[in-house]
C-alpha cells in the first residue's frame, strides 16, 4: 500500500469578481469566478521515496502541498494517507493526521523564539500527549525522543541554544528534527532552503538525502532543478495538471550540479556587488 495516494484531485477557490451582472427584475448580482487549482492529479508515493515537486507560479503546488499536509480538503477525488481516507476527515481526525503522519518543515523555520533546541523539537510530543491522552508520556520520555531526533541531525551539542545563537542551517535543522520526532509517515518539506545561502543550502540537502537513505519518505517543494537533482523522483505541475512525473537518473552526479550551481551562485552575487 502506498503511503501517499491521490485519485482525481480537484480544487476550486469560489471568488466574488469585481464586475456584477443585473437580473430581469433589475437588481445587480455578483459575479463569481471560479478558479481551477488542481484539475484531477492523480499521484502516489511508496514508503522511502523521496519527491520533488515542481512547477511555475500558479500551478498549483501550494494546493497541492496543502491538500498533502491535511491543511486544506480537495473540491473533489480522494486522499489516502498510510491507509486513512482523508477526504472525509472531520477536524479531530486532521489535527492527529498532522501531528502523527506528517512532519512539516518550512522555509521560514517556524521556531518559537524564547524556547531552546530541545524544547522547540519537544514540541510535537507535548501536542501528541493532549491529542491522544497519552499519560504514560513523561517529561523524560519526551526529552530522551527529542534529544535523539537532535542527535540524528548532528544538533546534540547545540540542544540548550536558543534560535537567536544558531545559525540559518542549524534551525532548519532543528526544524528538520522537530518534524522527525513522532516517526511520522512522511516529511513534507515546502521550499526548505529558501532561506538559506548556498552553503548551508548544500548541507540541508545532504542532510534529506542521508535521511533518506535511512528510509525516511521525503516530499519536497523547490523550484530549484538542481536541487530536484538530489531527490529519487521529480513531479512537474502546470496549470493544475501533473504533466510529468520522472524518476531521476541515478548516474546523475547531484553534488556536481549542486557545486556548480553554488559557484554559479556566487559569481553572481560578486557581479552584483
Amino acid at each position: 500500500m502506498p503511503v501517499i495516494e491521490l485519485r482525481g484531485i480537484k480544487r476550486e477557490y469560489r471568488m466574488e469578481g469585481k464586475g456584477s451582472s443585473s437580473s430581469k427584475n433589475g437588481a445587480s448580482s455578483t459575479e463569481v469566478v471560479v478558479v481551477r487549482a488542481l484539475r484531477g492529479v492523480d499521484f502516489s508515493a511508496e514508503a522511502g521515496e523521496f519527491v520533488s515537486v515542481m512547477g511555475p507560479s500558479g500551478s498549483g503546488k501550494s494546493t497541492l502541498m496543502n491538500i498533502l499536509g491535511c491543511l486544506d480538503k480537495p473540491t473533489e477525488g480522494t486522499y489516502t494517507l498510510d491507509g486513512i481516507e482523508t477526504s472525509t476527515s472531520d477536524s479531530d481526525t486532521f489535527a492527529y493526521i498532522r501531528n502523527r503522519k506528517i512532519g512539516f518543515v518550512f522555509q521560514s523555520f517556524n521556531l518559537l523564539a524564547r524556547t531552546t533546541a530541545l524544547e522547540n523539537v519537544e514540541l510535537p510530543l507535548f501536542y501528541r500527549r493532549r491529542l491522544l491522552n497519552e499519560k504514560k508520556q513523561t517529561a523524560q520520555t519526551r526529552k530522551e525522543r527529542a534529544t535523539a531526533a537532535l542527535r540524528e541531525v548532528g544538533l546534540d551539542r547545540r540542544m540548550d541554544h536558543f534560535p537567536s545563537q544558531l545559525s540559518g542551517g542549524q534551525q532548519q535543522r532543528v526544524a528538520i528534527a522537530r518534524a522527525m520526532v513522532n516517526d511520522p509517515a512522511f516529511i513534507l518539506a515546502d521550499e526548505p532552503t529558501g532561506n538559506l545561502d548556498t552553503g548551508m543550502t548544500l548541507e540541508i540537502m545532504g542532510l534529506f538525502q542521508e535521511l533518506n537513505r535511512q528510509g525516511k519518505t521525503i516530499i519536497m517543494v523547490t523550484h530549484e532543478p538542481e536541487l530536484a537533482a538530489y531527490t529519487r523522483r521529480i513531479i512537474t505541475l502546470r496549470d493544475g495538471e501533473l504533466v510529468s512525473d520522472k524518476q531521476v537518473n541515478k548516474k546523475r552526479n547531484a553534488l556536481n550540479d549542486l557545486a556548480k550551481w553554488k559557484k554559479e551562485h556566487v559569481l553572481l552575487a560578486g557581479a552584483a556587488s
